[in-house]
Formats: C-alpha cells, sequence, structure tokens
C-alpha cells in the first residue's frame, strides 16, 4: 500500500490549548506522525512517497477564498496587532446575532473559528496545505489505478467546514481528495466514511446539499460529545443532498462487537449508493482510554477491532484513500493505523 507523507506538519506545533475551561498541552502533536510512520516501516507498509504539489485551486473547490486569505495572513497579523505570538486562538467568537464578518486581527478569528481547539502558529498555513496535497497525492493515485493509498495528514480535516477551522482542523483533507475525485474521472460518485470518534461536522456541511457525496459517520452521540451542535440522526442532507448524509452516533462505551454491528450498517448504505471511489476519514480516538475522549465518554475498542475494521471496508471492493484524521493515545496509534491498514489489504 501507498503511503503519502511528509515532513511539512513539523511546522504546526502549537504549545496549547483551550480544553473544558483550561489551558493545557495540546494532544495533536507532530509525534503522532512519528509514532505512526514508525509503526508502518516495522509492518513494512510502503513505499513511502512525498506528495507533489497541487497549487491552490483544488482547495479553492471546498475552501472560501476569504476562509484561505484568512489562514494564510493571520498569524502575522494577530502579532503585529498585539496578540499572544504562542498561537492564534480567539477570545470572542461570531454567535447567534453577533456574525458580523470582520477583518481586524483580533476579531477575525472569532469569525473563522468555531472553538478554541485549533490554535494557529506561524507554520500552520503551510502544514495545513501540505497535508491538503498530501490527500490530493493520494487521490491521484487512486485514479492512476491504485486499490488502496494511506493519506498520513496532520493537521487532520474533518472538523474544518468551508469557511471555519476548529477541533484541529484547518483545511479538511477528506472533502478536498474527494471532490478532486469527482472532478476527474468523469461522472464518478465518492462515498465518505467518517470512523473517528468525533462528528465530522466540517465534512458535513461542505457535502450537506450534494447528492454526488455520501457522508457516513459513525461517532459518540452530540448529546454528550464534540462537537455537541451536529452530528445527530435526523441531519440527512438538504435539497439535492437529502437522503445522501447519514448519521449513526452511538453511547459512550460503544465495545467491538456493537461497533462492527453499527459498520456493516454503514457499509451497506455505502454499497446501495454504489460510489466509484471511498474516502475514509480514518480517526483512533476510538481506542479505548483516548485522552482527548474525556472521562467516561468515550469509546472502549479494543486493538484487535481495527484489522476487522478494514477487513469489513475491504468487503465493497472500492478503490480506497484513507485519510489520517484523529487519534490521540500515542502508546497504540501507530499499531491501530497498521492495523486497519493490514486488514484492508488482506
Amino acid at each position: 500500500m501507498i503511503v503519502v507523507a511528509s515532513d511539512t506538519h513539523l511546522q504546526h506545533n502549537p504549545p496549547h490549548e483551550f480544553l473544558d475551561g483550561a489551558l493545557v498541552p495540546i494532544f495533536e502533536t507532530p509525534a503522532r506522525v512519528a509514532i505512526i510512520r514508525a509503526a508502518l516501516e516495522r509492518a513494512a507498509i510502503g513505499p513511502v512517497v512525498a506528495p507533489r504539489s497541487f497549487g491552490i485551486e483544488p482547495v479553492r473547490a471546498v475552501h472560501d477564498d476569504g476562509y484561505l486569505t484568512y489562514l494564510e495572513t493571520i498569524y502575522d497579523r494577530w502579532v503585529v496587532a498585539g496578540g499572544a505570538p504562542e498561537a492564534v486562538i480567539p477570545g470572542t467568537l461570531a454567535v447567534r446575532w453577533m456574525t458580523r464578518p470582520h477583518t481586524h486581527p483580533l476579531a477575525a478569528p472569532g469569525y473563522y473559528t468555531f472553538d478554541t481547539c485549533a490554535p494557529i502558529v506561524a507554520g500552520t498555513y503551510a502544514a495545513a496545505r501540505a497535508a491538503a496535497d498530501i490527500a490530493l497525492t493520494g487521490a491521484d493515485r487512486l485514479l492512476a489505478g491504485e486499490r488502496y493509498v494511506y493519506a498520513l495528514c496532520r493537521p487532520p480535516g474533518h472538523h474544518a467546514g468551508r469557511d471555519l477551522c476548529g477541533g484541529y482542523c484547518f483545511l479538511n483533507n477528506a472533502a478536498i481528495a474527494a471532490e478532486y475525485l469527482i472532478r476527474n474521472a468523469a461522472g464518478a460518485t465518492c462515498a465518505i466514511l467518517d470512523i473517528d470518534l468525533h462528528h465530522g461536522n466540517g465534512t458535513q456541511q461542505i457535502f450537506y446539499e450534494r447528492n454526488d457525496v455520501l457522508f457516513v459517520s459513525i461517532h459518540a452521540s452530540p448529546d454528550y460529545q464534540y462537537p455537541f451542535f451536529m452530528g445527530y440522526a435526523n441531519e440527512c442532507g438538504a435539497g439535492p443532498g437529502e437522503g445522501y448524509n447519514l448519521n449513526l452516533p452511538l453511547a459512550a462505551g460503544v465495545g467491538d462487537r456493537e461497533y462492527l454491528l453499527v459498520l456493516d450498517q454503514a457499509l451497506r448504505a455505502i454499497a446501495d449508493f454504489a460510489p466509484r471511489f471511498l474516502v475514509i476519514s480514518a480517526g483512533f480516538d476510538t481506542f479505548a482510554g483516548d485522552p482527548v475522549a474525556g472521562h467516561g465518554s468515550g469509546f472502549a475498542l479494543s486493538a484487535a477491532v481495527y484489522p476487522q475494521i478494514g477487513r469489513h471496508i475491504a468487503a465493497l471492493n472500492l478503490p480506497t484513500l484513507v485519510v489520517q484524521e484523529g487519534g490521540y493515545a500515542i502508546e497504540s496509534l501507530g499499531d491501530n493505523v497498521v492495523g486497519l491498514l493490514q486488514g484492508l489489504e488482506e
């Protein structure tokens, strides 16, 4: 299986985030990629190839121009305006009736960010663009005939909407890849299967009124888990996209057996849609004890289930791009990624 990876992610290394009212060291660190790459090497999964540059146009096909300009320029503007140089983190958010677009560098983060868990540093934009190129390179390999490609993206992407960042995400790598596949394969459709613990609210927003992309998300219920305000089962798409958004929210503590049953439900929906391509938003924070899940509000999946997940997905027999999303149990992350990829290829 081809692996696409880059070291540009090292430029994105914020020192902290605000989480549940506290300033804490950020969980989404460069060590995650190092751990995964070491596990891939031990398992002889590869080759590892560098991404090529696709320019801005495939990113603009998914994200708003004003938002992209914001991501590219905000750190320097923030520091010049007196913001703390450690990271751009909004102090005031545009919500409810306070939603006027704002260009002042101390206010713009509140317009383009929906939480305090997406700190921006000097190298964030470069890292996010490189992650998008990783996903695009993987998509291009599918168009060239590869069956499975793993895009080792960092920062992750599935919480990023058309003009919003949050939850460690800035550019929606999976959405950018799916859009690229559709635009470069005549008449193609694409399914996106999100298996991160958290609902892919950004991906849902991007494709909510589309019928050429089926978005299916298995995640912790927003009744008790981030992102809280999206991810409910009654969110089914709108307009032409009605019926093309399937949310499968689950209770806390879900184990291997129950998860696989729900996964099979998701895969049946994808099989019925009959897409030409499959993109997986692969998060591993479903693992028991993942620190980002919170106290008692995560899943209880074992390491043994990830190869099974891969085998179940492989039964669809689709060209598949696996895009790295979450997963913060550092000691197990690499092995869990390897398990999923090996299950796919068995």
